[in-house]
């Protein structure tokens, strides 16, 4: 079976960025996502379509076909008080490289990333942590199936709920919920 749309694909994957291992899917925990559905980057997924399970992949995706590019504009400047919690001006957490969550201006959590501490303020990137890098993957198909209905209504990976106690539900390859089957 081939990657086209509303298959589930799986797999594994390397992420080469400036030279530096960036992230990974191995065999044990292998990406898996609904091919066109717009889960993923559009040149990754252009990249997998028509493969079959055990072909391998090698790409490389500029900025613009990645996360695009750095956004001056992004970099916002707050004041030190911003970051204070109970009282106290949180200095711990303003190390250059910590990602902060902070909420935006309609009320969504973003994730930003101190980039300059000063006396009284505090410089946040919210370009995306890869926007201005080329990223490198290598990596092999290693499942192609048919999506059931329920996953192209829900998606691939439902929320899990409680059943009475403290068991948390899992879902099965079908989408169904393990313990319904117990």
């Amino acid at each position: 079976m081939k990657v086209e749309k509303n298959k589930v694909v799986s797999l594994t994957y390397e992420l080469i960025v400036d030279g530096q291992l960036a992230d990974k899917a191995d065999e044990n925990r292998p990406l898996e996502y609904i091919h066109g559905t717009h889960m993923l980057l559009p040149k990754f997924e252009s990249e997998v379509e028509g493969k079959e399970p055990g072909e391998t992949f090698a790409f490389t995706l500029t900025p613009e076909e990645g996360y695009g590019t750095f956004d001056e504009s992004r970099l916002i400047d707050l004041p030190k008080e911003a970051f204070t919690v109970d009282g106290v001006v949180r200095d711990d957490l303003l190390v250059v490289g910590q990602i902060i969550p902070m909420i935006s201006d309609t009320g969504n959590v973003v994730q930003g990333t101190v980039y300059k501490v000063e006396e009284n303020s505090v410089t946040m990137d919210f370009n995306h942590p890869m926007a201005g890098k080329t990223l490198n993957f290598t990596g092999k198909v290693t499942e192609v199936r048919d999506a059931t209905e329920k996953e192209l209504a829900e998606g691939l990976h439902h929320h899990c709920h409680k059943h009475g106690g403290d068991d948390e539900c899992c879902h099965d390859k079908e989408g169904g919920c393990c313990k319904d089957k117990e």
